[in-house]
């Protein structure tokens, strides 16, 4: 897995601080993950290859999460795309956009396929072979989600010596690959562990957008690879949480700490602050693999 920050401030873009979006590429899928103003620039700042973007994922409706969307639809049309693309996104989305195409009768030459969401309740979103997306139910003062990425158990390694030593046909290695005891060649039952190493552990990444603090979801993301967790305000602004439906970092790393996750990255601060660095200190009190979000930062997860 590999996680590209486009964006991860609040409210306003500035010169140097955009607003929520990021890419995920993961088992040959590259995925949107929300789509504030300015995405499109920060995709090509950064080399993100517009037409292996397929599905985009919009936790909520508010501005500085998918205002940038109707903007990329409209540059995929002028680039002549011709691939599907698949959004995402509370019920409404659907309306949203395709008013705007309407009024500028700007209609895409290929598909567009909206999947609303108005579910509590997580809500699995796509599967294939080696991946699947669920929702993350979260408390913000409008209908939002977060998105849980989890990559499916991968195949057992050859032993390549070990199968040779054992007799068996290379025509049976991906029945080996797969978990299969096979037969070699003298008739004989090889047991898969014998000729097999163990997968690769599989990887899952939590993506938590804007959020009152919601121990709820701790169960969802327990022992998660990565999670990134909202951390609009530190503790000298708590009082705003309540109102605004915010975290402090405090509150994530709590969450972190709940659910006994592998690291932590803090985003989505407020403008108020000029010095970041304060976000890790306060939420390294609570735990202990903290990182920063920022605009165009890479993790490999």
């Amino acid at each position: 897995m590999k996680l590209t920050i486009l964006g991860c401030h609040s409210a306003t873009p500035h010169i140097n601080a955009n607003p929520t979006a990021q890419v995920l590429e993961v088992q040959g899928h590259l995925f949107l993950i929300d789509c504030g103003e300015g995405t499109q620039v920060q995709l090509r700042r950064y080399k993100v290859k517009f037409s292996r973007i397929k599905h985009i994922f919009i936790s909520h409706l508010h501005g500085d999460h998918f205002y940038g969307l109707i903007g990329l639809i409209s540059t995929f049309l002028l680039l002549g795309r011709e691939a599907d693309l698949h959004i995402y996104g509370p019920k409404g989305i659907k309306e949203a956009i395709l008013l705007q195409l309407k009024l500028g009768k700007s209609w895409t030459n290929y598909s567009l396929f909206f999947h609303e969401l108005d579910s509590k309740d997580p809500t699995l979103l796509f599967e294939d072979e080696k991946v699947t997306v669920t929702t993350i139910p979260l408390n913000h003062r409008v209908y939002t989600n977060g998105f849980l990425f989890h990559e499916k158990t991968k195949e057992r390694k050859l032993d390549f010596k070990a199968a040779q030593k054992n007799s068996i046909h290379h025509t049976y290695f991906q029945k080996l690959k797969q978990g299969f005891d096979v037969e070699n060649e003298k008739g004989e039952l090889i047991e898969n562990k014998t000729v097999t190493l163990e997968p690769e552990p599989s990887k899952s990444y939590a993506y938590c957008s804007d959020t009152a603090f919601y121990p709820e979801i701790v169960s969802q993301i327990k022992n998660v690879t990565a999670l990134y967790h909202e951390s609009t305000f530190l503790e000298s602004h708590h009082h705003l949480c309540e109102k605004t439906k915010h975290s402090t970092a405090k509150e994530a790393a709590v969450i972190a700490k709940k659910a006994d996750v592998g690291t932590l990255i803090l985003g989505h601060y407020s403008g108020r602050y000029g010095n970041l660095s304060l976000f890790k200190k306060e939420a390294e009190e609570i735990f202990f693999n903290v990182e920063l979000a920022e605009d165009g930062k890479q993790f490999d997860i």
